[in-house]
């Protein structure tokens, strides 16, 4: 009886972490199917004429996706192989945070907290970001990402430093009456310049204050080139180094292709060989 147990436990798990087998496949296509139509039902009910005229069939599709996920998440944690490393990963946090907020919904009674009940609504799209699972790239990104983490910390604190100085300076350049009001003001028109947005809300009216602002703008512009190019390295550098090891696509972790092993030594997820 428990060979039998154990042989229907790996078929499971075959077919819903994996998708080398036809059951795998399907598995992962009517997925993402109800990933795209669940996502396109949510964005259906921000459009208030569609909403009033089809609430009834929407809220009766949504939560037939709700379900859905709820026994999708189920079947995850019962047949993952180590089921606390699968709900505190990223995708397992993911996955609860699809259906969690439909629950959330039901036990708020108040008619007052209707909005909120709404926003609630409105954070199912997570369910957008399980499409992250079916990417076998997605690893390698991941893995540009963490070894970006240092340098992009080092050029967010370049950042803060000029916009701390620069606000301050057109804070005293300029001044309450041409709506610099405060420090974190001018701060909030600092940050709205370097990322060359111009909202416009606040400008500056001084000569000096403009020539310091057409300094920033042209520091904005090298700026924005600089993320860019870390990731973008990054990722060039983790796509060699691939070419002779497997990326797991759960965590991201590198494995050597001369590891005779299956599963990945860091979260122990099934690796696509």
């Amino acid at each position: 009886m428990s060979k039998l147990t154990g042989t229907f436990s790996e078929k499971m798990y075959k077919i819903i972490f994996e998708s080398d087998t036809p059951q795998g496949r399907a598995f992962d296509i009517v997925v993402i199917i109800s990933i795209v139509s669940s996502s396109l039902l949510v964005m259906a009910e921000s459009v208030s004429p569609v909403y009033s005229e089809y609430g009834q069939q929407l809220d009766m599709f949504t939560w037939f996706f709700v379900i859905l996920f709820t026994l999708e998440y189920l079947l995850r944690v019962g047949y993952s192989k180590n089921r606390r490393k699968y709900v505190v990963s990223f995708f397992g946090i993911i996955d609860l945070a699809a259906i969690l907020p439909a629950y959330l919904s039901l036990i708020i009674p108040s008619v007052h907290l209707l909005v909120v009940i709404r926003l609630f609504r409105l954070l199912r799209l997570f369910t957008i970001l399980k499409m992250g699972r079916y990417v076998k790239e997605s690893g390698t990104i991941i893995m540009a990402l963490k070894a970006s983490r240092p340098k992009i910390t080092v050029f967010i604190f370049a950042i803060l430093f000029i916009i701390t100085i620069v606000g301050t300076m057109m804070y005293i350049v300029e001044g309450p009456r041409e709506g610099f009001s405060s420090i974190p003001e001018a701060m909030y028109w600092a940050t709205v310049t370097v990322a060359t947005v111009g909202y416009g809300d606040i400008t500056p009216k001084t000569p000096l204050g403009r020539l310091i602002a057409s300094m920033l703008i042209l520091v904005g512009y090298g700026i924005i080139a600089v993320p860019t190019g870390i990731i973008t390295n990054e990722i060039s550098t983790v796509t060699k180094e691939s070419k002779g090891s497997i990326i797991c696509s759960s965590c991201g972790h590198s494995i050597p292709m001369k590891d005779n092993t299956f599963y990945c030594s860091k979260c122990g997820e099934k690796l696509n060989r």
